[in-house]
């Protein structure tokens, strides 16, 4: 190199010009950090289908609760029916928990009993479909037995089993047993989950195998390493788990309407369906009201566990 040469600073690396970051697409340096450039059109085409999408979805429940505080002669005769609130709000939602007589001259059955069992089938599918799915993803991931594989694949493979194919003969097991009007004929047929199981014996197999090891070490036996080590780990599946399958349980309508016949064991979602087409006169406020009543519960669910929820769908860390 000439001595009279003077050298320029050396060139940074690691730092990508603007133009050339993206494929050529035009970025602006903002505050040292590459930013793609905002478009406008697009964002404003996002945001137009994300209103849209709340809109369809939230319209329906505006609407029942509309008409939960209008009274049923104002929406029988209103056409379309206003959509302004009205002044039957304590009294829609009044009848829709403890009944009584209606202007039809009819009776409404009171509600919370119905909210009641509802409550008791969900928990009950949930915490027991969680409970047994463990236990058997335990079993299926860490103890050796013959035939472990066949017994995996025949738990799985009656998520291929159409709901009316298995109810029929569940059904009948149910009657034989005396199951029927009671808390355990709506819950113990819809306890068994092979797509539970499926997930709880995913998870268990990308535990790993050290932790395994080191508990037989210290001495701890299986039973030790699932309260000590297993549980620990599954509490976020298994409230994203409570989440799902209560809100499964809660919506129960086939099922119950098979195996209950006394009207003290129905659930809130029969209770709907009773109010419609048990009646000459159809009083939609309360309908409405009951309805409102129904989304509360799996809502409040959702809305409590929802850091849960979402962290035990993702979240993969050991």
């Amino acid at each position: 190199m000439p001595a009279n040469t003077v050298r320029g600073p050396a060139p940074r690396t690691g730092v990508v010009p603007p133009r050339a970051a993206e494929g050529g697409r035009r970025v602006s340096d903002s505050g040292g950090c590459a930013l793609i450039e905002r478009r406008p059109v697009l964002d404003f085409v996002s945001h137009a289908v994300l209103i849209l999408g709340v809109a369809v979805v939230a319209f329906p429940v505006y609407l029942a609760l509309i008409a939960s505080t209008q009274t049923a002669t104002q929406i029988a005769t209103a056409h379309p029916m206003s959509l302004l609130p009205g002044d039957n709000f304590i009294n829609s939602y009044r009848l829709a928990l403890f009944g009584g007589k209606v202007e039809g001259g009819g009776t409404i059955a009171a509600g919370w009993p119905m909210m009641w069992t509802s409550l008791v089938m969900a928990l009950g599918i949930a915490l027991g479909k969680i409970a047994i799915s463990l236990l058997s993803a335990f079993a299926l991931v860490y103890f050796r037995f013959p035939f472990r594989g066949l017994v995996f694949w025949m738990i799985f493979i009656t998520l291929m089993l159409p709901v009316e194919v298995r109810i029929g003969p569940t059904y009948q097991v149910i009657s034989d047993l005396k199951m029927l009007n009671s808390y355990a004929g709506l819950t113990v047929p819809l306890i068994a989950s092979a797509t539970a199981t499926f997930l709880f014996r995913q998870f268990f197999l990308t535990v790993p195998d050290e932790l395994a090891e080191a508990a037989r070490i210290d001495g701890a036996g299986p039973m030790r390493f699932f309260k000590d080590i297993l549980l620990p780990l599954s509490k976020t599946s298994m409230a994203a788990l409570f989440v799902i399958q209560f809100i499964y349980g809660w919506n129960q309508y086939l099922w119950p309407l098979i195996v209950t016949t006394s009207e003290e064991m129905y659930p809130i979602v029969l209770g709907i369906k009773r109010a419609i087409f048990g009646e000459i006169y159809v009083e939609w406020n309360v309908v409405m009201a009951t309805a409102i009543l129904a989304m509360l519960p799996p809502a409040l669910v959702v809305i409590l566990m929802q850091k849960w929820f979402v962290k035990g769908l993702v979240d993969t860390e050991k």
